[in-house]
């Protein structure tokens, strides 16, 4: 089944909507003190008129956003993944449309480096021993294929344009334009060990954007034991929104040490920095759904 061939559900209000179903990075983590925010890993689906529905990263809120969907049922989507660190893929298996027959997932992912193409990368990942079976056996079809950056993928209404961004490895981020609408996701962003330099390349991504979705891993900190280990902290974030112009911040990311007293903590940090500038901060967490109606011009 090719996502055009599948029945799409139409909204009936004519919106973008973007969820989140998986907001930590690095492993998911499961306590009482992180029941607002959530401890799943990485992911978060955008929804539109007439397009399958587009999952950024397949962390294990993949599963979660899978017990959505009527079990047993053929289902189409496209997931962007900005690169392959486990955390961003290890939901894929426990995808729920992923263990059934006639699901086509339409997977797209930057090159990993290292000699290996995409498929090969993934294989070893979902294989005997480190998972009990391989991913062509998988009942859904799962076809994979390597984004090409920089170039603007229509997929439906909507149009994609994938970045490099600084990470450990080959790493993208992702901005999504509807009728007017656009969203940039940043989730994994190595911030400059000093200074406040903000790559050309994730500035064009989150230029103007209604919504910027960041890593925001770190307090400051926190990021003088870590300066190498690829994310951003929460003042950097915010940095980046406010060069960039954009209206509303998500940070993203949450370390799985962040209880939500401390996540609280971090976004009002943010808050106060931003005050002055015309930008919204929020906490991503788990459930959060945002909207947009189109606009003209």
């Amino acid at each position: 089944m090719q996502p055009g061939e599948h029945e799409l559900p139409v909204r009936a209000d004519d919106t973008l909507a973007v969820t989140f179903y998986g907001v930590r990075g690095s492993t998911p983590c499961c306590s009482p003190s992180v029941g607002r925010y959530g401890g799943n890993t990485s992911c978060v689906v955008v929804t539109a008129p007439h397009c399958v529905p587009l999952l950024l990263d397949l962390g294990t809120g993949a599963r979660e956003y899978g017990r959505t969907i009527p079990a047993g049922k053929p289902f189409a989507c496209r997931a962007l993944l900005t690169h392959l660190h486990w955390d961003h893929v290890q939901g894929l298996p426990f995808f729920r449309p992923a263990l059934v027959s006639g699901s086509h997932i339409e997977l797209l992912a930057p090159p990993p480096g290292g000699g290996l193409g995409l498929s090969t990368a993934l294989d070893s990942a979902i294989h005997p021993p480190f998972f009990p079976i391989t991913l062509d056996e998988l009942p859904a079809t799962v076809v994979l294929d390597e984004i090409e950056t920089g170039v603007r993928l229509p997929f439906g209404d909507l149009g994609v344009v994938a970045r490099n961004v600084p990470h450990l490895g080959p790493t993208v981020g992702y901005r999504l334009e509807w009728r007017g609408v656009a969203i940039a996701y940043i989730p994994d962003h190595q911030q400059p060990p000093s200074g406040w330099g903000i790559d050309p390349e994730v500035l064009a991504l989150a230029d103007g954007v209604d919504l910027l979705i960041h890593d925001a891993q770190y307090s400051s900190a926190e990021f003088v034991a870590k300066q190498a280990w690829g994310h951003s902290t929460v003042p950097y974030a915010v940095e980046v929104a406010r060069r960039a112009g954009a209206r509303t911040l998500a940070l993203f990311h949450h370390d799985p040490d962040h209880d939500d007293a401390m996540i609280d903590s971090l976004v009002q940090e943010a808050r106060v920095l931003a005050t002055g500038h015309p930008l919204e901060v929020l906490g991503a967490a788990e459930g959060l759904s945002l909207t947009w109606v189109g606009r003209s011009g």
